[in-house]
């Protein structure tokens, strides 16, 4: 079983800006977001994948990926989402010897920055960069599941 252990922190400024070493814009939807488990659509630069993670608070969960056709994703985006897509540019940040991925949101989540480094277990030890302020890892609020159907402008 795949398991994500990940920690989430909002951004307080742009200083990461010039350690980014990658961006790309992703759009992605929600086929099915209840009970124990949400399925999501994401399309990124010529590929897509269908998502399924459990629907647990905290830093660990279960999740699933696979690749999916672009026309498939497209047509699920267009066709069988409910509620806003998300919209976010997607950042990799350079922090030393790791990796973090930065989300901007745009539409109804405009404003919203979330930085989100995944571990290899929940009390793994890393360094808070300066840009990283609260930590909402189990904040439901700042999951992308609620997200579509709470969006961050309407809070």
């Amino acid at each position: 079983m795949a398991t994500e252990i990940e920690r989430k922190f909002l951004v307080t400024h742009d200083g990461w800006r010039p350690q980014a070493i990658s961006k790309e814009r992703l759009k992605q939807g929600y086929l099915a977001n209840q009970g124990n488990a949400s399925v999501r659509v994401r399309l990124g630069r010529n590929k897509a994948f269908l998502n399924i993670k459990s629907a647990v608070i905290g830093v660990q969960r279960a999740e699933f990926e696979y690749p999916v056709p672009l026309e498939d994703a497209e047509f699920m985006l267009s066709q069988l989402t409910s509620g806003p897509l998300i919209d976010k540019t997607r950042y990799k940040v350079r922090q030393g010897e790791r990796i973090w991925e930065l989300d901007v949101f745009y539409g109804d989540n405009q404003g919203l920055v979330v930085a989100e480094i995944e571990l290899k277990a929940p009390d793994e030890a890393f360094e808070l960069p300066d840009w990283a302020g609260e930590e909402v890892s189990e904040d439901p609020r700042y999951y992308n599941h609620n997200l579509a159907s709470h969006p961050y402008t309407k809070w």
